[in-house]
């Protein structure tokens, strides 16, 4: 995660606003911490000594993460599931990414809000809503709801959780539920990916 409190308050919008765009309209999302980030940058600029405004930080990561959404979504639109498949394909392995289309066919509009919250699901998100000509309509509403209560939401609830020590407490121990669970889903894909690996090298002998 990069270390937000050795930038200038310039730098920290664009750290900030930057792996949002890419968490969520880019393939290589799979790989970022945003939640982390978000959280962290909320908490930098409660600090008295920080130049960061959360009036400035919480916007921009909103438009951010709306635009990377966006993105996400025409380019599914445009080049359908093929480019999904074969480019998720590089990150997760086949079951992974079944999982998170029935993630996405079951709960639909609320799926695209939720996905937010779940790290390698809110990359795919939009790329499967584009590829399966989910209504634009559905589509952005979805987009922005998301966005507020991820982007923008993660942001405040750092920026307060630095001057409440009861929401910090919970803050930080839903942050570590989270990273575990995280670091978890990513052993148990790699061991998965490698055993897919193993099956597909043996078949073809």
């Amino acid at each position: 995660m990069p270390d937000l409190g050795s930038l200038t308050a310039v730098a920290v919008y664009a750290v900030v606003c930057g792996l949002v765009f890419a968490e969520c309209g880019l393939l290589i999302g799979f790989l970022l911490p945003g939640d982390t980030v978000l959280f962290a940058a909320g908490l930098l600029a409660a600090h008295p000594a920080s130049d960061v405004s959360v009036a400035a930080l919480a916007p921009g990561a909103f438009v951010a993460a709306v635009l990377g959404e966006a993105l996400g979504y025409a380019v599914g639109r445009r080049l359908g599931r093929p480019l999904v498949e074969r480019r998720a394909g590089r990150f997760l392995n086949p079951a992974n990414l079944e999982r998170a289309e029935r993630f996405y066919e079951r709960y639909g509009w609320v799926a695209l809000v939720a996905a937010r919250f779940i790290p390698w699901v809110r990359t795919l998100a939009p790329l499967l809503a584009g590829a399966a000509r989910m209504p634009a309509r559905r589509f952005w509403t979805a987009n922005l709801a998301g966005a507020l209560v991820w982007a923008a939401g993660l942001i405040v609830l750092g920026y307060y959780a630095a001057e409440i020590p009861a929401l910090r407490r919970i803050s930080l121990a839903v942050a570590a539920l989270f990273v575990g669970w995280s670091a978890v889903e990513a052993t148990l894909r790699w061991r998965a990916s490698r055993h897919q690996a193993g099956r597909t090298a043996n078949a073809r002998r």
